[in-house]
């Protein structure tokens, strides 16, 4: 314990240190080309050049190859910083991201790359999301250097791409294009979820499905609804009774998430009809689903074309309606970590023994890339302390928790 206070003690005073760093990459908007932008090239280039003269034993640089992206590719860094064993060390992954989403509209306070301090706060887009704990993360690491220490297990730092937008160029493309990366006696955390008090600790995530319905009729003038097939009300009736479905026959309670039940929410539509008086002849609906790990997706999509058989039928015209599925995004929930693994027990001592609390463990309806250690059987947890800012217009990250939740993987390391 000794040891863990001499540490949280060099944590704080590092914390302007911390802000200013922060601040700098803020300013580096890394949005995916998915959004028209030029990804995380520039943000990790300034990474780089804040940790050159640090005392890390080894830094990698992974490029994936994304052509739409500055300079061809979007890279992701590894700063390894060994323990007390060298690199026989057992291991403990802290993974952020570089990415961030579009800035959005709405913003008062500040402009999204232009970040301000006030009242405590650091805003800007990515303050939060994940711009705080890829700092604290650092910072964490720097105070075992500079004390000299070298912690019980080694330390990776992993900067990675493409968090935001599915992954593919990020923690995916590293465990598919280099899987000798990853051991199966890993420790992991993923700062990029929690409370505010940090007292919750996320195990497991529920699956997700992004399910687009595209619906095709026949364009009409709508004085004249016979003479066509209005798409917008077969697809408001298919969406009803999806909706409906979906609901009652994936009704079951599981305790260990917030909220304890599958959800289906119908979030976008979109048709081509541009005045009152036009029956459009297509139609779009999407469903965010968020499906509890005890049931299967493909379950699910047999459920939506069944459903989509039924109501073709039901307003059959010759070849009218069609329906069509897109599936925009799916991740499969693999086990979740156990509640007694040797990462949440850490984690919950090390909130004991630095902020005197009792850590819940559960799962969350939303994704992050835990979910791919847990598919290769790794253990990983989301902890972090946050006020759930992230992508919302005035986002912010509060300065005692950079600092906070720095001492907090410092101690990771240590225990």
């Amino acid at each position: 314990m000794v040891e863990i206070e001499r540490v949280s003690r060099e944590v704080e005073r590092l914390g302007d240190e911390m802000v200013k760093t922060l601040v700098e990459l803020i300013r580096i908007p890394a949005i995916s080309p998915d959004y028209g932008y030029e990804g995380e090239y520039e943000k990790a280039q300034k990474l780089l050049e804040i940790i050159r003269d640090w005392a890390f034993d080894k830094v990698e640089v992974y490029e994936a190859p994304d052509e739409r992206a500055k300079n061809g590719v979007r890279p992701s860094i590894l700063a390894y910083y060994y323990g007390e064993k060298g690199e026989d060390s057992p291991r403990l992954w802290i993974l952020t991201h570089l990415d961030v989403v579009p800035p959005g509209e709405g913003w008062t306070v500040t402009e999204p790359f232009k970040p301000l301090i006030r009242d405590g706060k650091v805003y800007g887009r990515g303050s939060e999301d994940n711009g705080q704990s890829l700092v604290s993360s650092l910072y964490a690491v720097k105070a075992l250097m500079n004390l000299g220490i070298r912690p019980k297990r080694t330390v990776i730092l992993a900067f990675v791409s493409d968090e935001e937008t599915g992954s593919k160029y990020g923690v995916e493309w590293l465990m598919r294009e280099h899987p000798e990366l990853f051991r199966k006696d890993d420790l992991v955390l993923v700062p990029d979820g929690g409370n505010s008090d940090g007292s919750f600790i996320e195990v497991a995530e529920k699956s997700i499905l992004w399910l687009k319905v595209k619906v095709k009729g026949k364009q009409v003038h709508a004085s004249m609804p016979d003479k066509g097939l209005n798409a917008h009300r077969v697809a408001l009736d298919f969406a009803y009774h999806l909706d409906k479905l979906l609901h009652e026959k994936y009704s079951e309670r599981d305790e260990l998430f917030e909220p304890p039940v599958s959800t289906f929410e119908p979030t976008m539509v979109r048709n081509p009809a541009d005045s009152p008086n036009i029956a459009p002849g297509e139609h779009e609906v999407v469903f965010d689903c968020r499906i509890l790990p005890k049931y299967r997706i493909d379950e699910i999509l047999k459920d939506a074309e069944r459903l989509a058989e039924e109501v073709k039928e039901k307003y059959r015209q010759e070849n009218l309606p069609e329906v069509e599925f897109e599936v925009l995004q799916r991740m499969d929930a693999p086990e979740p970590t156990d509640p007694n693994s040797e990462i949440v027990k850490l984690l919950q001592e090390a909130l004991k023994k630095l902020r005197g609390k009792e850590a819940k463990v559960g799962g969350i309806g939303g994704g992050t890339f835990a979910a791919y250690f847990r598919k290769l059987g790794i253990p990983a947890v989301v902890w972090a302390t946050l006020d759930e800012t992230a992508h919302q217009p005035n986002e912010y990250a509060w300065i005692k928790n950079l600092v906070e939740d720095a001492k907090v993987m410092a101690a990771l390391a240590l225990l």
